[in-house]
C-alpha cells in the first residue's frame, strides 16, 4: 500500500517544492491557493523500476498517477495472453478506469515500461476537489475530453482492417512511443502478431 510521512517540503524539495499535479492542472484553469494547498498535502511522488507492476488485480488501487518520467502500459490478461489496452507518457494520468469511481476489483494491471517517476493522486481527493471547488470540475472536465479524445482513437485504431494502416496510424497518433516501447507490447496494442509487425516495418 502507498503511504508518505515527509513533509511537505520535503515531499517537494526536488519538484521546486510543490507537487507537479499543480504546475497540470494550471494548464487547463488558474487554481486557487486552497486547492494548490490540498493537493500539496494529499499527493506524494513515487518510483517504480522498469516492469514493475504500479497495480495489479490483487490491489485494492485508490490512486490515479500522473507520470512525470517514464512510460506505463495498462493491460488484461486473456488467459496467458496479456492485452495491451492503452500506453502513456509523461504529463498523463493513469489508473484502473474499470474501478475508479465504484468499490470493486479490476482485472487491470499497470506495468511500467521504463523507471518511471509518478505522483500519485488518492481517489478521495479527487472527489473532494470536485465536491467542494468548481475549478477542479472545470479542469476534471477538460482533462476528460482529452482523454475521451485518447480512447476514441485507440477504439478507432482496432478498427482499422489493414495492419499496415493501423501501425502508420500509431506512428502519427502515439509519436515517440515506437523508440521506447518493446515491439511485442506495440503488437499486442495493436492487435497484431508480433512477426506481422515486424514484416511491416521492414517494409516501410
Amino acid at each position: 500500500m502507498l503511504a508518505v510521512n515527509l513533509s511537505d517540503e520535503d515531499r517537494w524539495k526536488k519538484y521546486n517544492n510543490f507537487s507537479p499535479l499543480v504546475s497540470v492542472f494550471k494548464k487547463f484553469h488558474p487554481l486557487n491557493g486552497e486547492i494548490e494547498k490540498r493537493i500539496n498535502q494529499h499527493t506524494f511522488p513515487v518510483s517504480y523500476k522498469k516492469n514493475k507492476y504500479l497495480v495489479s488485480p490483487v490491489d485494492r488501487n485508490k490512486f490515479l498517477f500522473l507520470i512525470v518520467k517514464g512510460v506505463v502500459r495498462g493491460f488484461i490478461k486473456d488467459g496467458t495472453n496479456e492485452i495491451t489496452t492503452w500506453i502513456a507518457k509523461e504529463n498523463e494520468v493513469v489508473g484502473t478506469i474499470r474501478n475508479l469511481w465504484i468499490e470493486g476489483d479490476s482485472d487491470e494491471y499497470l506495468q511500467a515500461l521504463e523507471d518511471v517517476d509518478l505522483i500519485a493522486i488518492p481517489h478521495v481527493l479527487s472527489e473532494y476537489l470536485y465536491e467542494n471547488f468548481a475549478e477542479a470540475n472545470i479542469v476534471g472536465r477538460k482533462m476528460m475530453e482529452l482523454y475521451y479524445r485518447s480512447a476514441e482513437e485507440r477504439a478507432y485504431l482496432c478498427r482499422i482492417s489493414s495492419a499496415e494502416k493501423r501501425y502508420k496510424r500509431f506512428l502519427v497518433s502515439f509519436p515517440g512511443l515506437i523508440n521506447r516501447v518493446s515491439l511485442k507490447h506495440i503488437a499486442s496494442f495493436l492487435a497484431i502478431r508480433l512477426e506481422t509487425l515486424s514484416r511491416i516495418r521492414a517494409k516501410i
